[in-house]
Order: structure tokens, then C-alpha cells, then sequence
């Protein structure tokens, strides 16, 4: 089993910025792929930047400038350094990754971090 906690949401004004933290920690014997998604009230859940093991990263077109997500592979940690942010980018922010156990790949979920920026 693999539990995702998350940390670093907030309230904020728009323009300001954000770090979040997601460290993994039980038994696997890597953190593969971690991801970033969001939700807003009423909308369906999507990712917001996504990393590889190796460092590639990719992003919402809407986020792409603003936000970077990077990764701490001895920490088995994650981050998402949210920049000039606004309004709309108010949300549910949920860590996901996919961890290697014994000889399987599962996913999984963080209980999700609130993001609500202010105009």
C-alpha cells in the first residue's frame, strides 16, 4: 500500500503563488509516474502536470508558463510550484502516482488539497 499526503493549498490573491507537497510513503519499490490534478466545483477532474520518473513533465495548456512540477525521487516526493495564479485556477488539487509493488504497477490517490484564489 501506498499513502499519498498532500500539503501547501491555501487561500491566495490573485498574481500570488503556491507550492504544494506530495510525499509517498509505505512499502513499494518505486514511485513511477506523479500527477497533479485538479477539480472545481461542478467540473470534471483534470491533470494539471504530470512527471515521469526521469524528470520528463508535461502540463495544461492553461498552466503552461505558470506552474512547475518537479519531483525529489530520494524523498519519494512531489511538488507543484503554482505561480501567477488566478482565479480560475481555484480547485481541489489531488497528488497521483504510480508505484511499482513486488512486480505490479497500481495508482493512487491523495485526499486532495484546496487551492482558492481571490480576485
Amino acid at each position: 500500500q501506498v499513502q499519498l499526503v498532500e500539503s501547501g493549498g491555501g487561500l491566495v490573491q490573485a498574481g500570488g503563488s503556491l507550492r504544494l507537497s506530495c510525499a509517498a510513503s509505505g512499502s513499494f519499490f518505486s514511485i513511477n509516474h506523479m500527477g497533479w490534478y485538479r477539480q472545481a466545483p461542478g467540473k470534471q477532474r483534470e491533470l494539471v502536470a504530470a512527471i515521469a520518473s526521469g524528470g520528463s513533465a508535461n502540463y495544461l495548456d492553461s498552466v503552461k508558463g505558470r506552474f512547475t512540477i518537479s519531483r525529489d525521487n530520494a524523498k519519494n516526493t512531489g511538488y507543484l510550484q503554482m505561480n501567477s495564479l488566478k482565479p480560475e485556477d481555484t480547485a481541489v488539487y489531488y497528488c497521483y502516482a504510480r508505484a511499482t509493488i513486488r512486480t505490479s504497477e497500481y495508482g493512487y490517490w491523495g485526499q486532495g488539497t484546496q487551492v482558492t484564489v481571490s480576485s
